[in-house]
């Protein structure tokens, strides 16, 4: 049993008359049975259609209904986008912003209510490409040893290194680690772990000892009684640990390191894969790793120069590295 996350924005605080609420309701719903996103994902794009409509209703001022929705104009949307960004919001927020409500207007149209063509044509801000920054071997191992160094309790140490250990070891995502439960925590003796991902799809991964190892000591050292179905990392009281507290240990870890600001538990995922490559590893077997659908967003991760690309390639074809770089290949 997962431990249960945020619960979606409750329907009373969307600005919007009754038939607007209830396309409201249905799409949340169909974000859970449909897409099969996760309570942090239906949270957050309800947050972002929430201030969507308390714009609308102070725009034109009046309640929202389905009607004025299909019926706004480029220069509504623009309005909104101008306030946002006013608010000195980050231009990748202002692009996921633009993302949910297109997907909103987009269930809208599915369902029958109309289409909206002016959200279609609307440009979102430009967004420079980001290369994800692995971590070195080195700096990598030296995050995972230093927890020590920070910790105010002997236990909390053990915790936080076997997170650490978990992304960099397994490849994890942030959230499919704090989403393990005391039931599903290997033990020394396994060689396999099963995690839930995006879109809820299970993958199967291979555990190192050191992993299995970080885990043990800390469930040895832990001061609460977990349940099977409890979190497996706890908090300070003995809560579900919050991811924001993972993130902040990170950041103490860079300062007392060295390392930079691209440096964050994310990083310990792309070095997975960067380093698995760099080892000779088979792009598509990390691809089912780390639980990507496409190809090309595992390319992304895997951030080593062309020299070890090339090597790699003629390590699998010998005497057929092809003539054109890398990225050449990658993006056909």
């Amino acid at each position: 049993m997962t431990p249960p996350g945020p619960a979606p924005i409750p329907l009373a605080r969307f600005a919007g008359d009754a038939g607007l609420i209830q396309a409201i309701e249905q799409w949340q719903a169909f974000l859970t049975t449909e897409r099969r996103a996760s309570p942090h994902t239906i949270a957050a794009y309800g947050s972002d259609l929430v201030l969507f409509l308390d714009f609308v209703q102070d725009h034109h001022g009046d309640r929202p209904n389905l009607t004025r929705l299909i019926s706004l104009s480029i220069a509504d949307f623009r309005a909104f986008l101008a306030r946002r960004a006013g608010a000195r919001l980050e231009r990748s927020s202002l692009a996921r912003e633009l993302s949910v409500l297109r997907g909103f207007f987009r269930f809208l149209e599915r369902r029958g209510h109309g289409q909206n063509a002016a959200i279609g044509t609307l440009r979102g801000p430009k967004l420079p490409r980001q290369v994800p920054k692995p971590l070195s071997v080195d700096e990598a191992q030296a995050t995972l040893s230093s927890t020590g160094e920070l910790a105010t309790l002997p236990w909390i140490a053990r915790r936080d290194e076997a997170i650490l250990t978990l992304l960099y070891g397994c490849g994890l995502r942030l959230g499919e680690a704090l989403g393990l439960t005391r039931a599903q925590a290997p033990t020394p003796r396994d060689r396999l772990i099963a995690v839930t991902g995006k879109g809820n799809k299970q993958r199967i991964l291979p555990l190192l000892p050191v992993v299995t190892e970080a885990i043990a000591a800390y469930l040895a050292a832990c001061p609460y009684t977990h349940k099977p179905g409890d979190a497996l990392f706890l908090g300070v009281r003995g809560g579900p640990l919050n991811p924001r507290l993972v993130q902040r240990r990170m950041v103490e870890l860079r300062g007392l390191l060295g390392l930079p600001e691209t440096a964050t538990p994310h990083a310990l995922r792309h070095s997975f894969a960067t380093h698995l490559l760099a080892g000779g590893g088979d792009l598509r077997a990390i691809q089912e790793l780390l639980g990507h659908a496409s190809l090309s967003t595992t390319q992304r991760y895997t951030a080593i120069d062309a020299a070890q690309l090339m090597a790699v390639y003629d390590q699998a074809f010998p005497g057929q590295a092809p003539a054109q770089p890398p990225e050449e290949s990658a993006a056909r």
